[in-house]
């Protein structure tokens, strides 16, 4: 009982306290909370009070922040007033416009939607891709940008590229045919700024890794009469893993011996890891070659014996004299003669 007394009594004494605690001294103790124990704080007692939850309304609704979408994946001839069209159905909405090149004054394929009122900004939220003009635009907070739940690490193996279309294929007839698959985040027909023609091929974003399999997996392969090519938009889908498993390695320098200098750096004084140089062999024991288990080797063979030089008989030579002969041949007299000229 005694215990309970006293605890009752600090608690009138700590209430008499906080109640007596000014808003420039609550300031105080806040300015060096974190972002997180802030959030926490205000999440709780928001949860319990009721009018701390209505101020916590009434200041994130005032915040355009929470009321403005990026819209993206639009088509080349969607106007400002087409664009507001397609969103108005969710509540009143305070701007909106297609963003467009200054020099040509064309669309650049996106633009933004600013709501009067948060809930109605959370309510086109829950459908956040829309059919416009031909095309499956998709849209999320603008404060997000691209790094919405719709650009996740997973998209490479969401997103499949339509190859092969016939000219009179329609963003239409894309989205229904895959449609069939699963539910659709984004995708159309890709036409030409210039001539809004198709240029033959488009995209589609599934929602779900899954359906992108069930399409790639697909045999009926055959749309507008022609047979069309399915396959991931990135080839590279496997990026992610990779890119996870790069980080994991930890790049280490070994160490190198002052013989082997590295480009650009003064020679390491320090010894290779494990082993120097030069490196030694050990012996192997006698004792582990049993005498007479593995025979030595056979001695050099002798040189071959050099033989003495052979001697031959010398042989006489006749030689011819040079000049004329001493004596005159026989059967020719008068002998040299000469030709008298003619």
């Amino acid at each position: 009982m005694e215990d309970l007394k006293k605890r009752k009594l600090d608690e009138i004494e700590n209430a008499q306290i906080y109640s007596t605690t000014s808003e420039g001294q609550l300031r105080l103790l806040l300015e060096p909370l974190a972002k997180s124990q802030l959030v926490d704080l205000l999440a709780k007692l928001g949860s319990k009070y009721s009018p701390v939850a209505g101020e916590i309304m009434n200041l994130a609704s005032a915040d355009p922040v929470h009321r403005k979408l990026f819209v993206r994946g639009l088509a080349w001839n969607t106007t400002s007033e087409t664009l507001c069209a397609a969103f108005l159905e969710h509540g009143e909405i305070e701007e909106g416009a297609v963003i467009v090149d200054k020099g040509t004054g064309k669309s650049r394929g996106y633009g933004f939607i600013t709501y009067k009122h948060m809930e109605s900004a959370q309510h086109a939220l829950r459908a956040p891709s829309k059919l416009i003009d031909g095309r499956m635009a998709a849209c999320n907070l603008a404060c997000e940008g691209l790094s919405s739940g719709s650009s996740t690490l997973d998209q490479a193996q969401r997103k499949l590229y339509i190859g092969g279309l016939s000219p009179e294929t329609t963003s239409e007839m894309l989205l229904n045919f895959f449609g069939r698959h699963g539910e659709i985040e984004e995708g159309s027909v890709a036409y030409d700024k210039d001539t809004n023609k198709s240029r033959g091929f488009g995209f589609v974003t599934y929602r779900t890794v899954e359906s992108a399999k069930k399409a790639l997996d697909d045999p009926e392969r055959i749309l507008g009469g022609r047979n069309i090519t399915v396959k991931y938009a990135d080839n590279s889908k496997n990026r992610a893993s990779q890119v996870q498993l790069a980080q994991a390695v930890v790049p280490m320098a070994m160490p190198m011996a002052s013989g082997y200098p590295q480009p650009g750096k003064a020679p390491a004084l320090v010894a290779p890891v494990g082993y120097g140089y030069p490196q030694v062999v050990a012996s192997y024991p006698a004792a582990s070659y049993p005498a007479g288990s593995y025979p030595s080797p056979p001695a050099a063979l002798a040189p071959y014996p050099t033989e003495p030089p052979t001697t031959y008989a010398s042989v006489a030579v006749k030689k011819e004299p040079l000049g004329m002969p001493q004596t005159t041949p026989a059967g020719i007299p008068g002998y040299p003669y000469y030709v008298m000229k003619q």
